[in-house]
């Protein structure tokens, strides 16, 4: 964990002043053994919050690769109306049709809220760098490291303060898209409902796939 800090930790202040105000890292070296142990809570929330970042670029990633199946299945299903050689296998395409186009509106708006969210993880990523700056300039201080004493914790606490406000805020206007993610959900399982019945059974039929 300690290495994957030393990668980060840099990678974190090249981004900007954003939230970036650091503790020198001669500070920390200074610290004697039983005083870095007290920062293994904030080591740990920002580990969390950078698999947490990398969970949410996967999750995008799968989201178009979900879509581009979608399409596929999409393009398919229209295929099949036109081969269709009787009314039940024509109304089975039309519905599936149907299904897939739902399934579209509904990743779409699952991908819009996945990048959504992704910004806010990495805003919280932020806040877990702006956590851990406060708990080694606390450390730092309670072991009277020399230059620690110039630091002002207060400027430190209201960093993280301002941080994990505009993450809050961040998460509130992510409301709409939820709300729209939510009902486009329910709309494609209705249609994908509709194509199971008329095809016996969501777990046989070959026109019904669960994400």
């Amino acid at each position: 964990m300690k290495r994957i800090l030393l990668l980060t930790l840099p990678l974190l202040a090249a981004c900007g002043p954003r939230y970036g105000m650091r503790v020198p890292d001669s500070m920390e070296k200074k610290l004697p053994y039983e005083a870095r142990i007290e920062l293994l809570e904030a080591e740990n929330d920002l580990a969390l919050a950078i698999d947490k970042v990398d969970e949410a670029d996967n999750e995008i990633g799968r989201a178009r690769d979900n879509i581009r199946r979608a399409r596929s299945r999409q393009e398919a299903a229209e295929d099949e109306v036109d081969r269709a050689t009787d009314e039940v296998s024509r109304e089975v395409a039309k519905l599936a049709i149907d299904e897939s186009e739902a399934r579209v509106e509904y990743l779409r708006a699952r991908q819009r809220l996945s990048v959504g969210l992704r910004e806010v993880e990495r805003l919280s990523l932020r806040c877990a760098f702006a956590k851990f700056e406060l708990a080694r300039l606390t450390v730092a201080r309670k072991s009277k490291v020399e230059g620690s004493e110039r630091l002002e914790p207060k400027e430190f606490e209201e960093q993280l303060s301002e941080c994990e406000a505009e993450v809050k805020e961040e998460r509130a206007d992510l409301a709409e898209d939820e709300k729209e993610e939510k009902a486009a959900r329910e709309a494609w399982e209705a249609k994908k409902t509709a194509l199971a019945k008329k095809t016996f059974d969501a777990r046989a039929s070959p026109y019904v796939e669960n994400l």
